[in-house]
C-alpha cells in the first residue's frame, strides 16, 4: 500500500511539469510567437528528477528516520512522590506505514523501552483505514512495556471515517469496538474513553486523563467529535495529565473549561515536512509540534511515528521522553 501510494506521489510529480510545458505551448501558439523549448524541456526534466530524488529519500530514508526528544516539565502542583516521573509520549502509528518493514516498527517498540519509562502515553491512530492493519503487529506491540503501563486514545483514523468497506453505520461501531478490545485485551493497554485512570505511589496520585477524539476550534479539517472532557474527568483530582489527539481541543475545550496543566496531543505529522523550523502544518493549526503554554497550562504535540503520507522530509517520527519535576 505505502509503495503504491509513493509511485502514485512520483507520478503527480512528474506530470505536473510536462503539464506546464504543453500549457506555454499552446499559449505560443495562439499569440503567435515562438518559444525556444530546450532550456524549458531540460529544466523540466530536471525538477522530475529532483522530486523523485527528495520522494525517494522521504520514502526509504525519512520515513523511518526517528528523534528522540527529551523534554523537561515542571510544575509546582506536581505531588513529591512523582518528581522525576518519566512519561514517554507516543501518536500516531498509523500502522500500514509498516507493511514492508515490521523490523523498523520492532526498532521502534525497542527505543521506547529503552528509555525505562514509567508510563507509556499513546495519544491515537493506531490504524490509517482498518483493524486488519494490526494483527500483524501483534507481538512487536505487546513488548512494549512501562512500570505503571500504557495509556492509550482513540484519534480520528481509529474511528475508522476514511475507510469505504462499510455498508452502515452500524458495521463501522462494531469495527470500532473490535479496535478497543483489541487495545485492551490482546495489548494490554489502558484505553482511555473518555474515562480516567489514577495512578498511585506513596499515598500521593496523578491522573491519567483520556477523551475520544474531539475536533474543535475551526483548526485542521473537519474529522470527529466523540470525545466527552467533562465525562472523563468526573471524580477526578490533584494533578492531571490529559491525553486529547486532536490538538485543537486544548485551544476549544481544555484551555477554558479546565486547569488542566499539561495535555498531549499528535494527529498534526507535522505535515510530515519540517524545512528550517516551518512546517506547512501552520496553515491549518495554530498548535503543530512541541511544546505550548498558556497562562500555566501547557500542550506537547507529538509528530508521530507513523504516516497517513508514505513520506517524511524534516518532521521525522518522535518519541518524546517528558521527566515530570516538582
Amino acid at each position: 500500500m505505502m509503495i503504491f501510494a509513493a509511485i502514485v506521489l512520483g507520478i503527480l510529480v512528474a506530470i505536473i511539469p510536462q503539464i506546464a510545458w504543453l500549457l506555454v505551448f499552446l499559449i505560443s501558439k495562439v499569440f503567435h510567437f515562438s518559444c525556444s523549448y530546450a532550456s524549458f524541456g531540460y529544466t523540466s526534466v530536471g525538477l522530475v528528477v529532483f522530486a523523485w530524488a527528495i520522494l525517494a529519500y522521504g520514502f526509504f530514508f525519512g520515513r523511518f528516520t526517528l528523534d528522540i526528544n527529551s523534554v523537561k516539565y515542571a510544575n509546582k502542583d506536581l505531588p513529591e512522590a512523582f518528581n522525576g516521573y518519566r512519561i514517554v509520549h507516543i501518536s500516531d502509528l498509523h500502522l500500514s506505514t509498516f507493511d514492508d518493514n515490521h523490523q523498523k516498527l520492532q526498532d521502534f517498540v525497542d527505543s521506547i523501552n529503552a528509555q525505562n519509562p514509567d508510563a507509556i502515553c499513546f495519544t491515537g491512530d493506531l490504524v490509517s483505514l482498518g483493524v486488519e492493519e494490526v494483527l500483524p503487529c501483534k507481538e512487536i506491540l505487546k513488548n512494549l512495556h512501562a512500570r505503571d503501563g500504557i495509556f492509550s486514545v482513540l484519534g480520528n483514523h481509529d474511528f475508522l471515517i476514511y475507510s469505504r468497506k462499510f455498508n452502515s453505520a452500524t458495521e463501522r461501531e462494531e469495527a470500532v469496538e473490535q479496535l478497543a478490545r483489541f487495545e485492551r485485551e490482546e495489548l494490554g493497554w489502558n484505553l482511555l474513553r473518555n474515562q480516567n485512570c489514577v495512578i498511585t505511589r506513596n499515598g500521593e496520585t496523578l491522573t491519567f486523563v483520556g477523551v475520544d477524539n474531539q475536533n474543535c476550534a475551526n483548526q485542521g479539517f473537519k474529522t470527529i467529535a466523540r470525545g466527552r472532557l467533562q465525562d472523563a474527568l468526573q471524580g477526578t483530582d490533584g494533578f492531571r495529565i490529559l491525553l486529547s489527539h486532536d490538538p485543537s481541543h486544548w485551544q476549544g475545550e481544555v484551555l477554558p473549561q479546565t486547569d488542566i496543566p499539561l495535555t498531549l496531543s499528535g494527529h498534526t505529522h507535522a505535515a510530515q515536512i519540517k524545512l528550517f523550523g516551518w512546517t506547512p502544518a501552520k496553515w491549518s493549526f495554530i498548535e503543530t509540534d512541541g511544546m505550548y503554554e498558556k497562562d500555566g497550562q501547557n500542550l506537547y504535540v507529538n509528530v508521530g511515528l507513523g504516516c497517513t503520507m508514505p513520506v517524511r522530509l524534516g518532521a521525522n517520527a518522535e518519541i518524546t521522553v517528558i521527566t515530570l519535576h516538582r
